[in-house]
């Protein structure tokens, strides 16, 4: 008798890494994307005399075309696929890069920063889906938890990149802005002939397909057997519902508190600095920006090792007590601040490494896309909010309010996960997606009120 083995417990193979490889290329376009337009903004703004409100809109113009794109795609990806909208998310992001080096109003290159994100957006939703689907339980979070780490070097790639262009005159913008079609076209390329998720197939009814595909990639002897085709209507009514809205309270929640302080205090971290008399030269900011590098590389190495509730409930606490430790600190404990500021960075980008993790991990495979797209457009959404509204408080109420109220946002967020957070390490992508009513009392109960053990 031919001994057959479950999809989930496969060992790693060259085709997971490829699939890995292919999602890992969008959030480098992502944070490569996003990288280049502050330092496009130098030549932009004169070129084009924009004011403050277009300056503001074209800068969040992305985040918003994300926040579109991830709730329509993934909704329209539980329907139609994840392959389709896999290769049709980059050929929205290739032709839009391209034809921002002709952009000649504000306008223009608004929108078309916002279809970039737009196609980003439907990556995210899809990309993180598709990964979920055909990886082993055993490697899922590390695959899924090394996107923040990807993102990363794409953000520190067009700092660099960007600012050798700025050399080539007026238009360096343009070519700086264009440049991002060139990882976009090659993913595009690469993705071309990616097969379908054969847990989808099988939620579809289309079983034969599913096996074919599995049979051909990862092997001949391995089969979906815990996935069952589903009946019920899919997209946000099963999100909502009474099964699942806890499920998708909690990924909204989560990973909303943790993107507001990430994007607002790092988009303004050398004025920040400089109000608590940290700037001295650039040694602070560059050591803080090496240890988003590192935490990023330390939230692996945590995903494997610690429950995802455990991490996840004690780095909300560690970094809301780093915050509040911050605004009481006298202003001339200036080495205390500089720890205390380093503690919060590496904690704050080794736990962004669940970001990916949770939402794939917590619906069934009917809603999965809508799911990990609801979660991602909530957190855009949160980013674009916090991002606004920091310049707007520190002025108002002051620096040290201001990042008393974001310890705040964590606070919450510690709560909202003890009350809620799965644990779903060591399950089954099935078995993952399943929700009970109550789950979040009985893993608080089973994890010791969010042990790391």
């Amino acid at each position: 008798m031919t001994h057959t083995t479950k999809l989930d417990d496969v060992p790693l193979g060259r085709f997971h890494i490829k699939i890995a490889g292919l999602t890992f290329g969008a959030h480098f376009t992502d944070g490569y994307i996003l990288g280049l337009i502050g330092i496009a903004f130098t030549l932009i703004s004169p070129q084009m005399q924009l004011d403050p409100f277009w300056q503001g809109l074209i800068g969040s113009s992305a985040l918003i075309g994300l926040f579109l794109g991830s709730l329509f795609f993934g909704w329209i990806s539980d329907y139609v696929g994840r392959q389709k909208i896999f290769v049709v998310s980059f050929v929205l992001i290739t032709l839009a890069s391209v034809l921002q080096f002709h952009a000649e109003s504000a306008m223009q290159l608004f929108l078309l920063r916002v279809l970039i994100g737009i196609g980003l957006g439907g990556d995210y939703s899809v990309g993180h889906t598709l990964l979920a689907e055909f990886a082993p339980k055993k490697h899922r979070g590390v695959l899924l938890g090394s996107f923040s780490v990807i993102w990363t070097f794409g953000y520190v790639a067009a700092t660099f990149i960007g600012t050798a262009m700025l050399s080539l005159g007026d238009d360096a913008w343009r070519w700086m802005l264009a440049s991002s079609a060139i990882p976009a076209a090659i993913i595009l390329i690469a993705r071309i002939g990616t097969p379908e998720s054969p847990r989808w197939l099988v939620n579809q009814g289309r079983v034969e397909e599913a096996r074919a595909i599995v049979h051909k990639h990862i092997g001949p002897h391995v089969e979906l057997e815990d996935e069952r085709p589903q009946q019920r209507q899919g997209g946000y009514a099963v999100l909502f519902s009474r099964e699942y809205r806890k499920r998708t309270a909690f990924n909204c929640l989560f990973f909303i508190c943790i993107v507001m302080p990430y994007f607002a205090i790092y988009t303004f971290l050398p004025s920040i600095l400089a109000k608590m008399g940290l700037a001295e030269g650039m040694g602070t900011e560059m050591m803080l920006n090496a240890l988003l590098v590192l935490g990023a590389l330390a939230g692996i190495w945590c995903t494997v090792k610690f429950s995802r509730r455990g991490f996840l409930i004690g780095s909300f606490w560690v970094l809301a007590a780093s915050l509040f430790l911050l605004v009481a600190m006298p202003g001339s404990a200036t080495w205390a601040m500089v720890a205390l500021f380093g503690v919060f960075t590496l904690v704050l980008s080794a736990v962004s490494n669940l970001v990916g993790v949770f939402p794939a991990e917590s619906f069934p495979t009917d809603v999965r896309a809508s799911g990990v797209g609801l979660a991602t457009a909530a957190s855009r959404l949160g980013s674009a909010i916090s991002t606004f509204l920091l310049p707007v408080s520190v002025a108002g109420i002051g620096l040290n309010p201001t990042m008393a109220v974001l310890g705040g946002v964590l606070v919450f967020g510690a709560l909202v996960s003890w009350a809620w957070a799965p644990e779903t390490k060591a399950l089954s992508l099935t078995e993952a997606g399943q929700a009970e009513e109550g789950e979040g009392k009985a893993a608080a109960g089973m994890t010791a009120g969010g042990s790391l053990l």
